[in-house]
């Protein structure tokens, strides 16, 4: 049995999580899916961060993947401090400590990837460690090729004809490249490039004649949508999603997307695990076409 959620942004509600073994101020997280939810390799949820709040030192046993929703927020790690604004993402891999501070005017929110889930049994799969070292933040340099670990999203990324060399902030390569397709355009964020080796974290965008047509996969997938409006079949069950709200396909699940507006529609994506080289998308177009060649021949 296959299975998917839908959390509505009109829900949604934020909260201190519970037991964790680190202090925290300011801090609350809505969660979108998690082990409740039957979730294997995905924990997704949106986190939230006061301008005066604290979330203290930590490590976990899972892989932590984040984008910037809105405001500003210190992230501390062992190897420095950051200053994280709107549209920047990174990735935590398992075991660093890191911290986050509050800055700015107003509350920061991002949305965090967490895979495999962690699990209430062992405690969240997460263990407060002694302070990182109070440092000043530096904004991310993603032109630096020291930078291993964050990356920049902006809404004009998703546009093809804004590629050549001289409209790109960085110098142009895999990590600049677009999938596009279907009136769809993909922009990998986080994935093994950066990375990572139990998630991906990618935009999705589509254009006012964007459609998938019924698929499934052999992971879990995670959207949260940013702008526009979408109608989205899950398993044959139909929804219409707005800003805001979120859903999540269990591996096998067959889902679909259509545009329901005459605008641009942009989702936040996570894959866990990490889709396989063969085979990640099966589209029950293809397999029913098949049937019917099948159907089709003569004894």
């Amino acid at each position: 049995m296959t299975h998917h959620v839908i959390r509505r942004a009109a829900d949604a509600t934020f909260a201190a999580p519970p037991q964790l073994p680190y202090t925290s101020t300011g801090f609350t997280r809505r969660t979108v899916v998690g082990e409740e939810d039957g979730s294997v390799h995905t924990g997704f949820g949106v986190c939230e961060l006061t301008p005066d709040g604290a979330i203290g030192a930590h490590v976990h046993s899972y892989e932590e993947s984040f984008h910037l929703l809105s405001g500003t927020v210190i992230l501390d790690t062992p190897e420095g401090s950051y200053l994280l604004e709107e549209g920047d993402y990174g990735l935590l891999p398992t075991g660093v400590p890191h911290a986050w501070r509050g800055a700015g005017d107003t509350a920061a929110r991002w949305a965090d990837m967490l895979a495999p889930v962690p699990r209430a049994r062992y405690g969240h799969d997460t263990r407060a460690v002694p302070a990182l070292p109070d440092r000043a933040p530096v904004r991310i340099d993603v032109r630096d090729p020291r930078t291993r670990s964050f990356g920049h999203f902006e809404a004009a990324q998703m546009d093809p004809g804004k590629q050549s060399q001289d409209l790109l902030s960085v110098s142009a390569s895999m990590r600049t490249a677009l999938l596009v397709y279907s009136g769809i355009t993909v922009k990998m964020m986080v994935d093994a490039d950066l990375g990572a080796v139990a998630s991906t974290m990618f935009m999705v965008q589509y254009a006012a004649d964007g459609v998938a047509g019924a698929h499934d996969h052999p992971f879990e997938e995670t959207y949260l949508i940013v702008e526009g409006t979408v109608d989205a079949a899950f398993d044959g069950e139909q929804y219409r999603l707005g800003v805001g709200d979120a859903a999540w396909a269990g591996a096998g699940c067959v889902h679909s997307f259509t545009n329901a507006g005459t605008g641009l529609v942009r989702w936040l994506e996570t894959q866990a695990p990490q889709p396989p080289s063969r085979h990640s998308y099966r589209f029950a177009r293809d397999w029913d076409y098949l049937r019917d060649v099948l159907g089709e021949r003569k004894p």
